[in-house]
């Protein structure tokens, strides 16, 4: 299918869809939303049991939302993905004064002979009086180096197996409504860096970085420390009604610090927000704004920003991880979400993307090139009380990209 085609089509559903059911809505003001419904609703119908019946399940709803299943994920960097993962949601104090956490972790193996382990944290205390945030990872692993900027043809790719660890860990500390500030530690490790193949070129983009700017070229790192600022007056951090998130941090790396191999600095900007077109929340639309740029110094390679590199790695969903890579970068998105039946259980969403970079590496500018994809998902109900989705998306970029992607929670 062409990706002009294909752009049509998401065009058509983002604008015809909620004029006819804003229509509708006029005409069921009155009546009641029907009841949600989740695979766990399922199960239980199967098994002919009831919510109060003495097998764990209670007809109140619980602080606690437990998801953990064996799973088979897939995009393009990693190809067909299986392994176990779970989603655990909580609320840590009174709901209608605290947001709701969650933990997501699991390990996987992949087609392409990868091993991928992590656990990501996002934890608001009682009254949201802290937030921690924190993503981890350790992966044997492989990427596609390309060349730098938004013009990088595909051709330039050259995969490289390495060891990787991340830690980004920050603290945040209430000091308004809805207003966090926060500190804290950030670490980048990429280790036994090798090509993959035998036939690998000395002077594919990875190798002519690294050596004009001093890094070795089997073991580079990054750590340092960070400050951020959050607003956020979202409605539910997993699967946001309406709301916005905007959000800012900046990193500083230092060399020697923990084993980093140069000093540079690094802002992140992220913008969210949610727009209900029906009252109940089952039809909306989701807009995401991200920058992130070196503002001082050098990065190494693997950690200059890029597509796939932000918290959940679900940015640029058309488009490899890595495949667009560049000292400043910006990126946006806009998400038409629905439901395919009443009860809410199956869903689907529809969204475009696009992702711009720039740098002095490459001499090309911020917006002076546009790289889009554009896609189609369905969404399956796991668990009504926290709102996590099972996700199932396909994405189209330009020169001939695409990809499968699995995953709990949505992207964004």
């Amino acid at each position: 299918m062409r990706f002009t085609t294909l752009c049509s089509l998401v065009v058509l559903l983002l604008v015809a869809t909620p004029a006819s059911t804003s229509a509708q809505d006029g005409n069921d003001e009155s009546s009641a939303p029907p009841a949600l419904v989740d695979v766990g609703d399922l199960l239980r119908h199967v098994r002919h049991k009831s919510a109060s019946d003495r097998d764990g399940y209670s007809a109140a709803p619980a602080k606690r939302f437990f998801v953990v299943a064996p799973t088979m994920t897939a995009k393009p960097s990693t190809g067909l993905t299986l392994g176990l993962s779970g989603n655990m949601a909580f609320v840590d104090g009174d709901p209608a004064t605290t947001h709701i956490s969650s933990v997501t972790g699991g390990v996987r193996v992949t087609q392409k002979r990868q091993t991928l382990s992590g656990a990501r944290l996002s934890m608001f205390t009682a009254d949201d009086r802290w937030f921690v945030q924190g993503d981890g990872r350790m992966s044997w692993t492989s990427l596609n180096a390309y060349s730098l900027g938004g013009n990088a043809p595909l051709s330039s790719g050259e995969n490289f197996k390495f060891d990787a660890l991340r830690l980004y860990e920050t603290t945040y500390r209430k000091v308004g409504r809805r207003v966090f500030v926060g500190a804290g530690l950030n670490v980048s490790d990429h280790a036994n860096i090798r090509p993959a193949s035998s036939s690998g070129s000395a002077e594919g983009a990875f190798d002519v970085y690294s050596e004009a700017n001093g890094f070795s070229e089997n073991h580079q790192q990054s750590a340092g420390s960070n400050v951020a600022l959050l607003v956020d007056t979202r409605d539910n951090s997993i699967n946001a009604d309406r709301g916005w998130l905007a959000s800012s941090t900046y990193r500083t790396f230092y060399n020697g610090f923990l084993g980093g191999d140069s000093t540079w600095q690094e802002l992140g900007l992220d913008l969210r927000t949610y727009r209900r077109l029906r009252p109940d929340g089952r039809q909306k639309l989701a807009f995401w704004l991200l920058g992130d740029f070196v503002t001082g110094g050098v990065a190494p390679y693997f950690d200059l920003p890029s597509t796939g590199g932000d918290l959940s790695g679900r940015m640029a969903r058309g488009y490899t991880e890595g495949r667009f890579r560049g000292p400043q970068l910006m990126y946006g998105e806009i998400e038409y979400r629905n439901t395919l039946v009443p009860s809410g259980l199956v869903g689907f969403v529809a969204f475009l993307n696009t992702t711009t970079v720039g740098g002095d590496v490459t001499g090309e500018k911020l917006f002076q090139s546009f790289e889009p994809a554009t896609g189609l998902g369905l969404r399956l109900l796991l668990n009504k009380h926290s709102k996590t989705n099972l996700c199932v998306d396909y994405g189209w970029g330009v020169q001939q990209s695409h990809g499968l992607y699995l995953a709990l929670q949505e992207a964004f």
